[in-house]
């Protein structure tokens, strides 16, 4: 961040005010109107902070308009043809692409960290039988502040060190006891001797009564889909575990923090809602009836999996998700499935379609991920407890460098009021 020694004139009830004007490495400039109030009295307002930078980042950056997505400068679209999650995780964390034994050393701390705690088993079992997976996760990760008191103290560099490796380690473990306690199968605990990808699938799906190998293929698409979900930007939820950072909280509430705001639908639930709405479709046959509603404005309707909030073109992430979806379904011997068939002849006509075209409304990152998930054997509860997984990295590094920041301040937006002015009490016998 630089000054640009340019400054924005805001003239108010007459008086001048100059604004300094800050130049990114890369994106619009951005107007600094951190002295607005002390200068001028007032306040901006911008609902949703979606014109407001509030923090600064050296992590990941967007594009949307040229459909771009940077982790510390390098293409999404790279990394996850040519490198794998963990050594993601490392880039993310630390700054760089590891060397060859700077990434044995990181490996190795995550894998031999990937057992709970032996006493967490009965934090699960204190839920209901039918809980929602990320119900679930939310309570364990944010009990884990209670199991791992020597990584608590955020002024210890050594001990937010821990605790990075320990979620990154713990969460497929968690998410992966979550599926099976909700659906009622044993828990299966982790295997030093497995890739991180490889280990969670097995987690999930093997039982006692069977041996269980790993597909090379579905391990492959599967730690695709933790690269490709790994860090966003200031979105909702790493926004959250940054507001929540801000007060001093220990990094397991944060986390869990962030694993809350996610669960909504409109952040972390959008592959389960484009996969519930592939199979309302449900015949090739009645796309052009579906496409019509979505273009009258009068029906609520919407296509799921087209256009996204921050990309103005192509998703970066969609092209290789579309990639893993036809190796995982040929794999699985499905590749005639309905679903996955209406999801191409959509993607088809909608592309084809000058009204989508005209709108940039593309194929999103949500469109194929689902119907992977879904051919892997996850239930559609599962689809966001898995996204909670691959983002903890994102979240944990979005921390780290927040807690690092000499201009950190504790989170405080200011807010239009619009309510009453003072009035006084009336007494409950005059009401």
């Amino acid at each position: 961040m630089t000054d640009t020694n340019k400054t924005a004139a805001l003239t108010l009830d007459g008086a001048d005010h100059e604004l300094p004007v800050l130049s990114p490495s890369a994106g619009p400039d951005v107007v600094d109107i951190r002295k607005l109030y002390g200068g001028a009295g007032v306040f901006t307002y911008d609902p949703g902070f979606t014109s407001t930078a509030a923090c600064k980042s050296t992590i990941t950056f967007i594009d949307g308009d040229k459909g771009e997505l940077l982790h510390r400068g390098y293409p999404i679209d790279q990394l996850a043809s040519k490198s794998h999650y963990l050594e993601v995780c490392y880039l993310l964390l630390y700054g760089d692409l590891p060397t060859a034994k700077q990434l044995e050393d990181f490996e190795s701390r995550v894998t031999n960290h990937t057992m709970l705690h032996e006493q967490m088993q009965y934090f699960f079992r204190g839920f209901r039988r039918d809980a929602h997976p990320m119900a679930i996760m939310v309570g364990v990760v944010g009990a884990m502040s209670a199991f791992y008191h020597d990584s608590t103290d955020i002024t210890d560099p050594w001990q937010r060190e821990v605790a990075s490796i320990r979620l990154i380690a713990k969460m497929p473990t968690i998410a992966a006891w979550a599926y099976k306690y909700h659906v009622g199968q044993p828990f299966v605990y982790p295997r030093n001797d497995l890739d991180y990808a490889s280990n969670f699938l097995r987690m999930c799906f093997a039982v006692p009564a069977e041996e269980y190998v790993v597909d090379p293929i579905l391990s492959r698409a599967m730690d695709r889909i933790f690269t490709l979900h790994a860090d966003h930007e200031q979105n909702a939820s790493t926004s959250t575990v940054r507001l929540a950072s801000s007060s001093g909280a220990n990094p397991f509430a944060c986390i869990a923090a962030g694993i809350a705001c996610l669960w909504g639908p409109a952040h972390g639930g959008a592959n389960q809602a484009c996969l519930e709405m592939l199979k309302e479709i449900g015949t090739v046959d009645k796309i052009p009836e579906f496409i019509a509603r979505a273009k009258d404005k009068n029906d609520p309707f919407r296509l799921m999996g087209f256009g996204h909030r921050v990309y103005k073109n192509f998703d970066p992430r969609a092209t290789v998700m579309k990639q893993s979806a036809d190796e995982v379904l040929d794999l699985m011997g499905i590749e005639d499935n309905p679903v996955l068939q209406v999801a191409k002849e959509l993607e088809k006509q909608a592309l084809e379609d000058p009204y989508f075209h005209d709108k940039k409304l593309f194929p999103n990152v949500d469109f194929y991920s689902g119907i992977i998930l879904e051919a892997m054997g996850f239930p559609t509860s599962m689809f966001t407890p898995i996204f909670a997984l691959s983002r903890t990295v994102g979240w944990i590094s979005q921390w780290k460098e927040q807690l690092s920041d000499p201009e950190m301040k504790i989170g405080r937006p200011r807010q239009l009021y619009v309510g009453e002015t003072l009035r006084d009490y009336v007494d409950i016998e005059n009401r």
